[in-house]
């Protein structure tokens, strides 16, 4: 019983989210999409950080050194990228949301400045980039040093931690 209130949980969320989005019918994406985790102060939180969070920086995790935003979490690239241009938008915008800057992004100790750029979004917002690559977190990690969207394949390509020398830092698993 308990495991199918924990599907019907599951399910149903996510849904919500969506319809609140369709709702709400604004075509501006705040600068950290809403989440299919957490209350509405946790959303707003979010989105908050995500506004500032234009600071990256190294850290060790399970995977080896990686790179993470200015609250220490991991930062992913998508393999569908191209071009130094985003190809997660919409749904895959909700469950990865891309790392937004408000100016130039600053490398703190263990990465280089010369890999921090930016790219523009379709809405017009600048998503922080590292070596090229779009950076995003992912929803399901919800503390600093979590690497839980490591080695995913959600919509339509992979999804991996980045190194501090600009490439992917691929999960065993």
């Amino acid at each position: 019983m308990k495991r199918k209130i924990k599907l019907f949980v599951a399910a149903a969320v996510p849904l919500a989210i969506a319809l609140i989005a369709v709702a709400c019918g604004s075509s501006a994406s705040p600068a950290y999409s809403s989440t299919p985790y957490g209350s509405a102060a946790q959303v707003s939180a979010n989105v908050n950080v995500a506004a500032k969070a234009t600071r990256l920086g190294a850290a060790r995790s399970s995977l080896g050194r990686i790179v993470v935003d200015g609250t220490g979490r991991t930062v992913y690239l998508f393999e569908r990228d191209k071009n130094r241009r985003s190809a997660c938008y919409g749904a895959c915008a909700q469950y990865w949301p891309p790392l937004l800057s408000h100016g130039k992004p600053i490398a703190r100790a263990g990465v280089k400045q010369s890999l921090v750029g930016t790219t523009r979004r379709r809405n017009g917002a600048m998503q922080v980039t590292y070596a090229g690559h779009p950076l995003y977190r992912y929803v399901g990690d919800t503390r600093p040093g979590q690497t839980n969207g490591a080695g995913l394949q959600d919509f339509g390509g992979g999804w991996e931690p980045i190194s501090p020398s600009g490439r992917k830092v691929e999960s065993s698993g």
